[in-house]
Formats: structure tokens, C-alpha cells, sequence
């Protein structure tokens, strides 16, 4: 059988499997990126099928490009969801995430890699920083599900807000970590890193998406009535916005990544009740959702058809449950100490930090940028530390979240 129809079979059978599970799958304690790496794992089993995959680390470049375009329509879709306007008090969860709990884990991260994994510094800092935010593409069973459509619910809010932001703000510490590993002793490099990669690009990418969003949502919602994008009726223009704001913030220099999140708010507050606003959810999440699967697919059959977890050290098992279990639970909650938010919803926000391929992205972008000493450690302990987050967040967020909404008196969508 040719190959080109078995992976043509093969990619309608995720399509399906794309619009079926969710609705499978919704009061089960299972998640659809379990699913997927299982498949993917089964698929590409040596004894199953005998299918090969391409060495993933050997083709940084396409992996890196793969993961940044899922990540880009993940990060519009998490914004397009969001109906609270920014403000300090209503996201006052947000910013203790992101300036408290996300430089806490960051730190800690890179102490307990250097402890138990022997890893240089710039390597430390490296996996730090590509584990320290939390992932906008396999967290959609703890984010809100669609604009327009959000409760009192702090847990949803924080989560997605929080993977909306830190994705964009973990790229100063990747930075600092490719300076570390590539300048040479005596180079200033720290005002360098300073002024460019943390003050220039993070201005850039909040100002640039902020009034790229603006304008977007003028053109879609303020021109003539017959002229407006959103007379369309099309889906399709979330796509084009999307690669749109993070092409010419990337040639502002600023972080793409952050600008598409905030374009998506400023869009949303031009004419925050419009229908049209679920349509460009609704066709980005599709798309999204199915590229997922897709690359989750290809990264179980990589677990099982490449040397990645061979072998599988104690010590990167002890760092991925160390990650998950301890550090982010930690600082998430410490962050949120003296909050108003109900116990049991700061334990959820704190411990449903799950890590994805917004992960895989930073590795791949930044092993192209520098040599960094144990590149192969790192990612073992990147790919162990993703599966375990989906396994044992995807087992058990189904159960938590029920257990959340009713302690909170919230009606569970039927």
C-alpha cells in the first residue's frame, strides 16, 4: 500500500476522531491528548505497525515551525475566550501567576535541574524556562470553553489568562539562556539581554498586539455596515489575523507569541458581545484541534519509535515529578495566598499548570540558537515531564473540575 494513502486514511481517522472524542470523552477521566499520544504510541510501535518516524531532534527547524503555528492559533482562541476587559482587580489572579508563581518556578526549576540532573547553568536555565509556562494547546478541559459563554468561574479564567500571558513572557528566560550558552566571558551580554529581549520585546509585543487588535476589531466591526469582516461571516479571517500580528510583530522585533494573545483581547473589547466572535473561535479551535492531534500523534509514536526515552534515567523521573507534583502546585498556591478566591479553586489554579508543546517549541527554537551541554537530558526530562502532565492532569481534572462547580453552586453545561 502506498504511503501517501495509508497517511491519507490515517489523517481522516484524526479528523473524526477530532470532532467525536470530546463529546466520548467529557465526563470520562480521560483527556484528548491521552488519547492521542496513545495512538500515536500504538501506531508507531516497532512490534505494532513497524511505521518509522524521522529523528524529531535531528529536524529542529520543522518542529519548531509545527509547534509555534499550533501554539499561535492556541494563544488566539485562548483570548477570543476571555469576557472579563484586563483591569488590575479582575485579573488579579492572572498577574499573581505571572509575577509571583512564574519566576518562582522558573528559579526552582532550574535549582532542582542542576541538583539532580547535574546540568550546567545555561542548560538549567534553559529547561527552566521551556517548562515554566503553562500550555494554551492541551488545556482546554480547564479553560473557558467558548466567548461569551463565561461563568463566575475563577479557576477557568486564571488558567487561560495565565497560558495566554506566560507563553509570551517565558521567551526573556529562553533568551537568557541562549546568552548564556553562547557569549563569551568579559561580553556585556546582560544589558543586552535586558534591554532587548525582556524591555524592548515585551513592550513591543503588548503595544503591537494591543493596537494591531484594535485595528483588526475596527476593520471587523466599525466600517460601513455592507463592509465589515464580520458581514462575512467568515472563520477564516481568525487564521489570517492571527499570522498577521505575529508576522509583523516578529519584524518589530517584539514576541509574536504575546502579541496574538493580546490582539485577541483588544478584538474582543471593540464589540465584546458580537456573535461573530464565537464564528472566529470556533473555526480557530477547529483547526487548532485538529493539528493537535495530529502532532500528539507524531510525539507518542516519537516516544516509542526513538531513542528519547532510552534510557529513561531515575533522576528525569524524579525532576518530571518533582515539576508537576511539588514546584508548580507550590508556587502556584504561595501565589495566591491572601486571595479572596475559595480554597478549593486556588488548590485547582495551582495545580493545573499542565505543561504541552509550547514546551517543544522553546527546546527546538533554542537548541538551533546555541550548544548547550546535555541537549539530550534536556529532552528527555522536556518529553517525560509533557506525558506525565497530560496522564496525570488528564485523569484527574474531570472529576476536580465536577467536584469544583458543584462546591460552587455552578450548573454544569448539560
Amino acid at each position: 500500500m502506498p504511503t501517501y494513502i495509508a497517511l491519507l486514511a490515517g489523517f481522516g481517522a484524526i479528523t473524526l476522531l477530532t470532532v467525536w472524542l470530546p463529546q466520548a470523552l467529557r465526563r470520562a477521566p480521560l483527556s484528548l491528548p491521552m488519547i492521542c499520544v496513545a495512538i500515536g504510541a500504538v501506531v508507531f510501535s516497532p512490534s505494532v505497525t513497524g511505521l518509522s518516524l524521522p529523528d524529531l531532534k535531528a529536524d529542529l527547524a520543522v518542529v519548531e515551525r509545527i509547534t509555534e503555528f499550533l501554539v499561535i492559533l492556541s494563544l488566539m482562541g485562548a483570548g477570543l475566550k476571555i469576557d472579563r476587559p484586563m483591569s488590575a482587580a479582575s485579573w488579579r489572579l492572572t498577574w499573581r501567576l505571572l509575577g509571583i508563581a512564574m519566576p518562582v518556578t522558573i528559579v526552582l526549576f532550574a535549582v532542582v535541574s542542576a541538583w539532580l540532573l547535574g546540568l550546567g547553568l545555561a542548560s538549567a536555565v534553559l529547561l527552566a524556562a521551556v517548562l515554566a509556562p503553562t500550555d494554551p494547546v492541551l488545556a482546554s478541559d480547564v479553560q473557558l470553553s467558548a466567548p461569551n459563554s463565561e461563568k463566575p468561574d475563577d479557576t477557568r479564567f486564571a488558567l487561560t489568562s495565565e497560558a495566554g500571558l506566560n507563553d509570551g513572557l517565558a521567551f526573556p528566560g529562553v533568551m537568557l539562556a541562549i546568552a548564556l550558552a553562547s557569549t563569551a566571558d568579559g561580553d556585556p551580554w546582560f544589558w543586552r539581554w535586558f534591554s532587548i529581549d525582556v524591555a524592548w520585546r515585551v513592550t513591543m509585543g503588548f503595544f503591537a498586539g494591543w493596537a494591531l487588535g484594535k485595528a483588526l476589531g475596527w476593520l471587523t466591526f466599525r466600517l460601513p455596515s455592507k463592509t465589515t469582516l464580520a458581514k462575512t461571516g467568515d472563520g477564516l479571517v481568525a487564521v489570517g489575523a492571527t499570522c498577521l500580528v505575529y508576522g509583523l510583530t516578529e519584524m518589530m522585533n517584539g514576541y509574536g507569541f504575546l502579541a496574538v494573545f493580546i490582539m485577541a483581547l483588544g478584538l474582543r473589547s471593540e464589540e465584546r458581545g458580537h456573535e461573530y466572535h464565537e464564528t472566529l473561535h470556533e473555526f480557530a479551535e477547529q483547526i487548532e484541534r485538529v493539528l493537535m492531534m495530529v502532532v500528539l500523534v507524531v510525539f507518542g509514536g516519537a516516544l516509542v519509535a526513538t531513542d528519547i526515552f532510552s534510557p529513561l534515567p531515575t533522576a528525569t523521573v524524579m525532576f518530571g515529578i518533582a515539576a508537576i507534583c511539588i514546584v508548580r502546585p507550590i508556587s502556584g498556591f504561595v501565589s495566591l495566598i491572601g486571595s479572596p478566591t475559595p480554597l478549593a479553586e486556588r488548590v485547582a489554579i495551582s495545580v493545573y499548570g499542565i505543561r504541552g508543546l509550547g514546551s517543544v517549541y522553546y527546546l527546538a527554537y533554542a537548541a538551533q540558537k546555541a550548544d548547550f551541554t546535555g541537549i539530550d537530558t534536556i529532552w528527555t526530562t522536556v518529553a517525560f515531564t509533557i506525558v506525565l502532565s497530560i496522564v496525570l492532569h488528564g485523569v484527574t481534572v474531570t472529576p476536580v473540575m465536577r467536584l469544583i462547580d458543584r462546591k460552587q453552586g455552578r450548573v454544569e453545561a448539560e
